[in-house]
């Protein structure tokens, strides 16, 4: 017997399938204009106080993701099974003070690239001189995403490759070249993962490693028995890959402990973020499921996870979730978690979540309200990467969100018989074979992206043509990272099938910025190396905010570890708070603004 949410969400498929033909005709009309639409610079720049300009081409970010060709028997469905893989990780890999670009290719035989920042404002892909560059194969599988973190504590950052197929682990050899140590550390020979964080879940000076899977991980999708591999249900499938946590035990090894900390989960996974969400101190770890609720994991001391999404909220409606990233949205010292989900005009709103702790609650008795309707960042399309990042300095974050899933035939959509799949039987679901073939038809395909701009009082304004994003690749990742040094948020983003963009960010002068890269002290009683998980409190202005260094998030994407806050005009800050991973606290009085902080736990 269906849930009552199935037959909600078929009714509404089948009245808005009455009039999709008009509909999509208009948006891709609609979207058509976009295309094309600019805006005087100065005008921008006086109204919003910033402006992107795309400049991959001159910046020398020349790459473009290719998909992989999985087992013949989903030739039918190829572009929606195989529409995932194009990602981007920041960091600076060889300690130069510049950030980097890591970015993955899926297509069999493809190339990942790494582009070194040369600081000049352009880049140079130096993948195949240092070894990141063939990691795509048939008999391997193919990349989906990268997370950097320094797990020996050595003072460079270390590179995890998660794939559909062997993942990968890469020492980092003093920013020269890296070394592949995967079978040395334990990883599983074979997972279909597509998502990983790095995090010290127990505080111990070394970083963790938590991979998510989608599919199982008996599944080889180049080599498949039958094509019974689908999920059993579009809301509550638990068929998915399993999850893996590896404890560091230092030396270079790794012991593998999520089903013995309380993790067990086996629903589709698709994004994953750590952050201390209760002030215990400890990461907890918020997971965003496709096809099903998404998950909350409180952290016990480093000793045990307890699931707690239905009783504080957030695992309340089984949607579609695609992302998870951490703000603080309100300046009030809390984070809110962003998750995005599908929404189509007149056939299907899921509409994203912004999950806001409720007033009164905190601790163990924290709860969430869904305030992204209110607050104006609840419609993103077929949403899939999103960060917060305070683009125009004006001290409050925003939120930059790419979208679109599969761009065919403009004038021919597959959601017809997508809603047909989605209102059948676990039988018919879970078998790629009762799907109807795509033949060339698009399924939320040519969307025009969002940039959302906090006002600071509780509501978001979008203004993604108007600033200069009017591309409509279907996107996937989205990193924000200051790749000039100069106190601005720029965006890559990674496009299925598409090419790697750069927007240059443009802001005006008289907002003032402040940033802080951290290192931890490691040893005995440090934090890692790396300082994620590491809280910084900024005080400026009578008010606050606070952020964390994170080891990923948002959808197969990792910001610059650096935290970059806008300050807004005339900003007098009157102290800096740094809580450590290690618990140790740091105070740092009227730092000066327009500057990046290096700072070292002593």
């Amino acid at each position: 017997m269906q849930s009552r949410l199935t037959r909600t969400v078929l009714l509404i498929f089948f009245i808005g399938l009455l009039a999709f033909p008009l509909i999509y005709k208009r948006l891709a009309a609609r979207n058509s204009a976009a295309e094309t639409k600019t805006a005087d610079p100065a005008t921008v720049l006086a109204r919003y106080g910033f402006s992107l300009t795309e400049t991959s081409q001159s910046a020398g970010l020349q790459f473009k993701h290719t998909a992989p060709q999985l087992d013949a028997k989903l030739n039918h469905i190829m572009e929606q099974v195989a529409s995932m893989g194009a990602a981007a990780s920041v960091s600076d890999f060889d300690r130069d003070g510049w950030q980097d670009v890591y970015a993955t290719n899926s297509g069999e035989g493809s190339k990942n690239a790494l582009f070194k920042n040369l600081g000049n404002g352009s880049f140079k892909d130096v993948a195949s001189e240092v070894g990141l560059e063939g990691m795509n194969s048939r008999e391997n599988g193919v990349s989906m995403g990268a997370i950097w973190g320094d797990y020996d504590n050595d003072g460079f950052e270390d590179l995890f490759l998660y794939k559909w197929g062997r993942p990968e682990l890469f020492h980092n050899e003093g920013g020269k070249s890296f070394t592949r140590v995967s079978d040395a550390v334990g990883l599983p020979k074979w997972l279909n993962a597509n998502t990983a964080i790095w995090f010290d879940y127990d505080r111990d000076g070394k970083l963790d490693l938590f991979i998510g899977g989608y599919y199982a991980e008996s599944v080889n999708l180049w080599n498949l028995p039958n094509t019974k591999m689908m999920p059993e249900s579009f809301e509550y499938a638990t068929n998915g890959g399993r999850k893996y946590l590896f404890h560091n035990l230092g030396g270079g090894k790794f012991e593998e402990v999520a089903e013995q900390l309380g993790i067990k989960s086996t629903r589709w996974a698709l994004a994953a973020v750590a952050a201390d969400l209760r002030g215990t101190g400890y990461p907890d770890l918020f997971i965003a499921n496709d096809y099903a609720v998404s998950e909350l994991f409180f952290n016990d001391g480093g000793k045990r996870f307890r699931e707690v999404g239905a009783k504080t909220g957030v695992g309340y409606s089984p949607k579609s979730g695609m992302t998870a990233s951490v703000g603080d949205v309100l300046n009030r010292g809390q984070f809110g978690i962003y998750v995005t989900n599908i929404s189509e005009e007149g056939i299907l709103v899921q509409g994203n979540n912004l999950w806001m702790p409720k007033a009164g609650t905190s601790g163990d008795n924290l709860i969430y309200e869904n305030l992204a309707n209110a607050m104006g960042v609840e419609l993103g399309g077929w949403s899939f990467g999103a960060q917060f990042g305070d683009l125009n300095n004006d001290g409050f974050l925003d939120i930059y969100l790419t979208n679109g899933n599969v761009s065919l035939d403009r004038n021919k959509s597959y959601w017809y018989d997508y809603s047909k799949v989605a209102g059948g039987n676990k039988a018919i679901i879970s078998d790629a074979a009762n799907w109807p073939p795509l033949n060339g038809r698009s399924l939320s395909g040519y969307q025009k992206k969002r940039v959302w701009l906090n006002d600071g009082a509780g509501s978001f304004k979008e203004v993604a043509q108007l600033v200069g994003v009017t591309d409509i690749n279907d996107g996937r990742s989205v990193a924000l990272a200051d790749f000039t040094n100069s106190g601005k948020l720029d965006v890559v983003v990674a496009n299925q099938k598409g090419p790697l963009l750069l927007y240059k960010n443009s802001v005006t002068p008289e907002h003032k910025w402040i940033d802080f890269e951290l290192e931890g002290a490691s040893g005995s009683s440090g934090s890692n190396r790396s300082a994620i998980g590491a809280q910084v409190r900024v005080f400026w202005n009578g008010q606050q905010q606070v952020q964390e260094v994170s080891g990923g998030s948002g959808f197969c994407a990792q910001n610059q570890r650096r935290l970059h806050f806008g300050l807004g005009k005339s900003a007098t800050i009157e102290r800096v708070e740094i809580r450590w991973p290690s618990g140790k606290i740091q105070i740092v009085t009227a730092p000066e603004p327009n500057k990046i902080h290096k700072l070292k736990e002593s």
